[in-house]
């Protein structure tokens, strides 16, 4: 049996910041997230997706989920 590359789901809350020129610890604050786990969405570390925590970025950051999330292919 071959294995099958699916791709990989891209998180780019990191650009999002720059781009909004807002701080890992105003977002922290605002989005009521440790710096940790806020550190772990900035640098793809995450294994599961909380949608809570995507549902407060999205309403911090004023943008959609589409605008954090990116499914690559290999």
């Amino acid at each position: 049996m071959r294995d099958i590359d699916y791709g990989y789901i891209h998180l780019k809350l990191k650009e999002v910041m720059k781009e909004q020129h807002i701080s890992i610890n105003k977002l922290a604050c605002r989005a009521e997230m440790q710096r940790t786990q806020l550190k772990a969405y900035m640098n793809n570390e995450v294994q599961r997706i909380d949608l809570a925590v995507m549902a407060r970025l999205c309403y911090v950051l004023e943008c959609d989920l589409n605008d954090l999330l990116e499914y690559v292919k290999d």
